[in-house]
């Protein structure tokens, strides 16, 4: 029987994850795992170059080998493109190669090294063409097109009548941004660079897919958006959706890479040649060379202020090296790099963002996409302002950060604003303002991210026995969604969350839901739970009503029990529900992908030291404050805040996916630096708590906060503490160095 929780003890406690014992204990069933009877491996051959013609495919070999039941080509699959909203990826290359890496051939076999066996015996003629690998070169006009039939393409977002390498350009802001400029006392001008930068999850890439006796194609895969993939795999097969069930399997990380397909398109068509399941398993050369990293830019960027500080104009061009192809793309236009304004009131903004086609790797989702980037611009060029002016950065940014009442730069109007309280907060526990010794520097950075929208639904069950059972469509990959909707479920009900079970619905139970990423799982989670409950005690009190022979609207349920409002008299739930002999279930949807009223702030100060003579950069802290709204669970949202912090440090001074002639270099990680613990710096958290969140709950967004404005404090530290200005990430040693050499040297 359960034990009832007072009300106001499950939401807001330091839970642990309820996910967290299979995992420690190896019983979590990751994709990998899956093993069907008479399942065949599944391998992929990637083409060497960055641009190239396909003269000739010999499969012979490969064929013959025992083992091997299938070998496809692009010939098997020609003409046929996938993707999330722009559809341009092959499942394999019939006639052109777009990037090394690219898929050419694949085989199932009866075992992974047959099938490795397999790929190695297949003889491919290329014709290597010129590649287009610079995207300032690939957008110009009369550059040759990556993709000839781009028009044609099912979600091309251009005009027809224009078509280029520049596949999107989009433009936010507001005001008259020439007039503005022509305002202004002094104008500030620079160019930043950025990396591309892999997420590095722990679970590479994979699937398994097997088309039953029903003619419905199974499918298991490392994938948090199993409804769009359904509807991914509906539109490029031509078959209904019904003919496609994603089921769960634990996922391993995520980082936003794990929303594309990746594999599993080419693994639907092995089995389906086949007739047996299939299993593919992308190694890290796979994920490094072909993967959906987070994109490559140069922003210029162009500010004007009046002599006081006050800004008054503000333009920033983004150009994206999204590679080969767009399908990978993040709501196709990198939504988050309409922030390069800043949390700031300029009366004059424009911001565009550029994707170009290229012949590198294809670029995706990572943590924020395009928000990291927009804030190493925004927040670098206000220290760089601020020196031009002679003035304390700090004090610039005080100026012109966002009042309650007034537009942003893209003119949002946001309830509730918290960025003072949150800036001053991080200065504080930042010291930012005390004494420092020689070559230490210090550095603030802004930022902020609204509550992502979406649907999402949610069942809830009170049994007999006294179990309650939530049921959810969403397949939750790492980031504790399961105990967040449990606390919601438990709050509600008066239950402790260990009485709680799950069900994990496979796509079909319900119409949609959006997947977990782009922040909405707190909004979302927390509202579809919410509303389960309520719909679960309405229909507990119908049953009670029957029970006790009370009208319903004489009875409450509170703290894990239904009350009399007349006599005082209280009624265990469970009890009630044996005498009825059934069990209640409440089921609910959310549904708004609107913008929210309220956005979630987050300000960092960081403190390096940098070794004048070889300039290495050592992080000392880094404290981060965040507009937090009200917390659901103190233990992920801290795990939260520091793993984001430690993958925006990795993308300031270390993390690069190097290409050189079209081909990735780094392709171990002995190669791809990431940090490790002994790069971790105090972290020091500080939370502003409000009530100007979203729902019932009052929830703000925290996932991928606190990685947007690292790089950034990190660089204005750097300067701070010596004087040169790093503009192009990841900031390493040697070019601090250099930097150095070149200012001793005038």
């Amino acid at each position: 029987m359960t034990t009832p929780s007072a009300f106001g003890q499950v939401f807001g406690q330091p839970l642990a994850r309820v996910d967290g014992p299979e995992k420690v204990t190896g019983k979590a069933r990751y994709s990998a795992d899956i093993n069907l009877p008479g399942t065949l491996w599944g391998k992929s051959l990637r083409s060497p170059y960055p641009h190239a013609r396909i003269v000739s495919i010999d499969t012979t070999a490969a064929k013959a080998l025992p083992g091997v039941h299938v070998v496809l080509t692009g010939n098997d699959v020609r003409g046929i493109l996938y993707g999330r909203r722009l559809r341009d990826v092959p499942i394999l290359a019939w006639d052109h190669v777009r990037f090394a890496g690219e898929r050419v051939a694949a085989v199932a076999a009866d075992d992974e090294d047959i099938a490795q066996a397999a790929i190695d015996l297949i003889e491919i003629e290329y014709e290597e063409l010129p590649a287009q690998l610079d995207p300032l070169e690939a957008m110009k006009d009369g550059a040759p097109f990556i993709h000839p039939d781009m028009v044609s393409y099912v979600g091309y977002p251009q005009p027809p009548e224009k078509p280029s390498n520049v596949f999107i350009h989009s433009t936010w802001g507001k005001g008259d941004i020439e007039a503005g400029f022509a305002e202004a006392d002094v104008i500030v001008e620079n160019t930043f660079t950025t990396p591309r930068q892999h997420q590095a999850y722990l679970e590479s890439h994979s699937c398994v897919v097997w088309i039953d006796e029903d003619g419905v194609a199974q499918i298991w895969a490392s994938n948090k958006a199993p409804y769009s993939l359904r509807q991914q795999m509906s539109d490029f097969s031509e078959l209904p959706q019904d003919r496609f069930q994603v089921n769960f399997a634990t996922i391993g990380g995520d980082f936003g890479g794990k929303g594309s397909p990746m594999e599993i398109p080419l693994c639907y068509y092995l089995a389906k040649h086949s007739e047996r399941p299939v299993k593919m398993v992308m190694d890290y050369v796979d994920e490094f060379m072909a993967a959906n990293p987070r994109h490559a830019s140069t922003m210029y960027v162009r500010t004007g202020v009046k002599r006081d500080g006050t800004m008054v104009a503000h333009h920033v061009r983004g150009i994206f090296d999204s590679g080969a192809y767009g399908a990978y793309k993040p709501g196709v236009n990198l939504m988050g790099f309409s922030h390069a304004c800043g949390p700031y009131r300029t009366p004059n903004v424009k911001v565009e963002g550029i994707q170009v086609y290229t012949n590198n790797i294809p670029c995706g989702h990572m943590r924020g996409p395009g928000e990291p980037q927009a804030a190493f611009v925004m927040e670098s060029q206000m220290d760089l302002v601020a020196r031009e002016l002679g003035m304390d950065p700090l004090e610039v940014r005080r100026m012109n950060v966002v009042r309650a009442g007034e537009e942003d730069g893209l003119g949002h109007t946001f309830q509730g604003i918290n960025i003072r309280e949150t800036m001053e907060a991080a200065v504080e526990t930042g010291e930012y303002g005390k004494p420092k010794a020689p070559n230490i520097g210090r550095g603030i950075a802004l930022g902020d991210r609204p509550p992502g929208g979406g649907q999402s639904t949610a069942a809830i069950t009170m049994n007999p026995d006294g179990s309650v059972l939530l049921s959810t469509p969403v397949f939750e990959q790492g980031t504790g969604t399961y105990t967040l909707e449990m606390q919601v479920v438990g709050e509600e009900l008066g239950i402790s969350i260990e009485h709680i079970g799950l069900e994990i619905w496979r796509t079909g139970t319900v119409d949609f839901d959006s997947g977990v990423g782009g922040s909405r799982v707190t909004r979302i989670g927390t509202q579809v739970a919410y509303a389960a409950a309520q719909e679960v005690k309405s229909e507990l009190l119908k049953t009670a009503a029957q029970q006790l022979g009370v009208p319903e609207d004489r009875l409450t349920y509170t703290d894990g029990a239904v009350r009399n409002r007349d006599t005082g008299e209280n009624h265990s739930w469970y009890e009630l529900l044996q005498k009825a002999g059934h069990s209640v279930t409440g089921q609910a949807e959310f549904q708004d992908a609107s913008l929210p009223p309220v956005t979630a702030y987050v300000a960092q100060v960081a403190e390096v030291s940098v070794d004048p003579e070889t300039g290495e950069v050592k992080l000392l802290t880094l404290s981060t404050a965040h507009d937090v709204g009200k917390i659901v669970n103190p233990i992920g949202h801290q795990g939260q805040i520091n793993g984001g912090a430690m993958q925006g440090i990795g993308y300031a001074l270390m993390e690069e996916l190097a290409v050189e002639d079209g081909r990735v270099t780094t392709l171990t990680f002995g190669d791809y630096k990431i940090p490790t613990i002994k790069d971790i710096p105090e972290l020091r958290t500080v939370l502003v708590e409000s009530e100007s969140g979203v729902g019932p709950y009052n929830v703000k967004s925290i996932g991928e906060n606190a990685t947007i404005p690292v790089a950034a404090a990190i660089a204005n530290a750097v300067e701070d503490a010596v004087g040169v200005r790093i503009k192009d990430l990841p900031i390493t040693a040697e070019k601090v160095y250099r930097a150095l050499r070149a200012k001793r040297q005038g």
